[in-house]
């Protein structure tokens, strides 16, 4: 194994670490943009919230694509590998250019947007450069169930977590910062159907790669944005009396 390898099995490992972390010390208290920015005992410095999502998601688009410019001939022709940065990218694609453009949420604390923004980078590198230079797909992976499948949830994952996004933006009016019941959908069924769609994603991607480095990545979503979904159905249940008793946090009919 050369050093290259080492080191993105080192980042893989560093992945996993930082979701155990996020999820130990944010149990009891989320992240401190949107709702959850009142609780803060001093107001940060603050940055309009299109701005911050598309310079906090930007990194894991450009990375991947400056790197697959420096690869080799040899590298480019596998199509195998190609998909699955592909699927990536277009993740990223969406919440850089699209998400961030349409969001009408509140403006994000400078240090979030900024930590989220180092995370996307080392992230972007890891999984660009495991599937650029340390995984070998044979010529047959585009047909392997495993690339099948993963492909398949990717993008249902992501199309439920574009359409949830969607129905979130609708609840507001421009200008708007109040928050309401999220109806259609999943949110029919979990009150984090967005979160729900992009962890189906990332599990997608993982059992699409078959690799240590996509399940890191697919944990750490998980730990990000899991215990935010379960803060989210406590915060509905909290303030607003006549909130869906049966409607779950996160998986439909089970959590």
């Amino acid at each position: 194994m050369d050093c290259w390898a080492q080191l993105i099995h080192f980042l893989s490992g560093v992945l996993f670490i930082v979701g155990v972390i996020h999820l130990v010390c944010l149990r009891p208290i989320q992240a401190s943009y949107g709702r959850y920015l009142s609780r803060l005992s001093s107001m940060p410095r603050m940055v309009p919230a299109r701005l911050a999502w598309f310079f906090q998601e930007l990194p894991s688009l450009l990375v991947p694509l400056l790197m697959t410019m420096m690869t080799t001939s040899q590298r480019e022709s596998n199509i195998g590998t190609l998909l699955l940065l592909g699927t990536f990218c277009l993740h990223y694609f969406q919440r850089t250019f699209v998400y961030s453009l349409l969001t009408r949420g509140r403006p994000f604390p400078l240090h979030v947007m900024i930590q989220g923004g180092m995370f996307c980078l080392l992230n972007g590198f890891t999984q660009s450069h495991y599937l650029l230079h340390c995984a070998l797909y044979n010529s047959t992976w585009t047909s392997d169930c495993r690339f099948v499948i993963g492909s398949t949830l990717f993008l249902l994952g992501m199309a439920i977590n574009i359409h949830s996004d969607h129905l979130l933006r609708n609840l507001r009016q421009p200008g708007e910062v109040v928050y309401k019941i999220p109806k259609g959908g999943l949110f029919e069924y979990v009150s984090g159907a967005n979160y729900f769609g992009e962890i189906v994603e990332w599990l997608g991607y993982a059992i699409a790669t078959w690799s240590v480095t996509g399940f890191s990545f697919a944990f750490c979503t998980l730990c990000f944005i899991g215990p935010r979904a379960l803060h989210h159905h406590r915060y509905y249940h909290k303030t607003f009396k006549y909130y869906p008793k049966s409607r779950k946090a996160l998986i439909p009919f089970i959590l």
